[in-house]
């Protein structure tokens, strides 16, 4: 089953996100890590907040522990961000 994930990294900028997604070799508008479906980010009052669909959340997981949590560190980020899942009902996506 598909899974939202709502990630909130306070302290982090824009700036140090850009970084890590350079460091995943994702590039602005591309595709998404295998597995992911969906992907945005905004700043916060506190932060960014980063909001991914997954296929599954074992998928998801498995990306975090072998490249969000290395890379971010690698940026600058204070400590890992505040997780939430949310299990997803339908998703829809352009052809």
């Amino acid at each position: 089953m598909a899974v939202a994930v709502v990630m909130d990294f306070a302290g982090a900028t824009l700036e140090q996100y850009d970084r890590v997604m350079e460091l995943m070799g994702l590039a602005p508008r591309g595709p998404a890590a295998p597995g992911g479906l969906f992907h945005w980010v905004a700043r916060t009052d506190t932060g960014i907040r980063v909001v991914d669909v997954w296929e599954t959340k074992e998928q998801f997981e498995k990306f975090a522990e072998e490249q969000i949590g290395p890379y971010t560190q690698q940026a600058g980020f204070t400590g890992p961000p505040d997780i939430k899942f949310v299990d997803v009902h339908n998703y829809q996506t352009t052809p």
